[in-house]
């Protein structure tokens, strides 16, 4: 970082994303834009560098949800070795990526997720819960697959892709859903990292680590989404704001 003033930046842009990453998703259409604005490449030095943040935002998230009890480690193994495979896949892909096209793609993405985040259509499919069956277990690996790969190559938004599988699939309450989601991400977080290595600005990534696992400590303690409208106001006026600023820029 050359200068000061980043390091306050990325502190606070983390501790954002990371709340919101824990306790919905989205956190990534936060940092992703800021990396972008203080001159990283998108599809490979913003798009690995946030990876560092991610991985150390999960950790602490584990850690939180796990000291108030809701933890599910045997079903969340289950889910992790698909998405593992699929975040191979998915970062090779952003790695190859034209950089124009990754633009448009994550402008897509952010008005999407943003869409997600206003609207939550999963909202009333939490609280029941199912018992877990064979079938269930099946369609699980083969979702979670496709999340690895959707995660590997962008991560933003990829919490409310895994809400909305496990709420669909086996309608867990939010909690015990946030509890899984930052396992599984936590793990393939590793497998794209590694992809992404060569490109990581460690400065930022660390710094942003910092903010993000603050963030995620936080978030793991609401276990729910309340509390957190007041980042959504910002997510919102970021994803606009970023969202022209990406298509503008390959229009130029």
């Amino acid at each position: 970082m050359e200068n000061l003033w980043e390091i306050p930046l990325i502190l606070v842009t983390g501790v954002c994303a990371g709340f919101l990453n824990t306790v919905a998703g989205g956190g990534s259409l936060l940092t992703l834009p800021v990396l972008i604005f203080l001159g990283l490449p998108p599809a490979t030095a913003a798009n690995g560098t946030n990876r560092v943040a991610v991985l150390v935002q999960n950790a602490s998230a584990i850690i939180g949800f796990h000291h108030k009890g809701i933890s599910d480690f045997g079903y969340s193994a289950l889910l992790t070795v698909p998405a593992l495979v699929g975040a191979w896949f998915g970062a090779q892909i952003a790695v190859e990526t034209d950089e124009v096209i990754f633009n448009r793609v994550l402008a897509g993405i952010m008005i999407s997720v943003l869409l997600l985040t206003l609207f939550n259509p999963t909202k009333k499919l939490q609280g029941e819960t199912k018992s877990l069956s064979l079938f269930r277990n099946i369609i699980g690996v083969l979702v979670f697959f496709f999340v690895g790969v959707y995660g590997g190559f962008i991560q933003a938004g990829v919490g409310f892709i895994i809400i909305a599988s496990l709420t669909l699939t086996n309608s867990f309450d939010l909690a015990r859903t946030n509890a899984i989601k930052v396992f599984v991400i936590f793990f393939y977080t590793i497998i794209a990292l590694i992809a992404f290595i060569r490109y990581v600005n460690w400065s930022l990534g660390l710094t942003l680590a910092v903010g993000n696992a603050t963030g995620a400590w936080i978030g793991s303690y609401w276990a729910v989404a309340k509390g957190d409208k007041w980042i959504r106001v910002v997510l919102v006026l970021a994803v606009l704001v970023s969202a022209t600023g990406l298509v503008w820029k390959t229009l130029g």
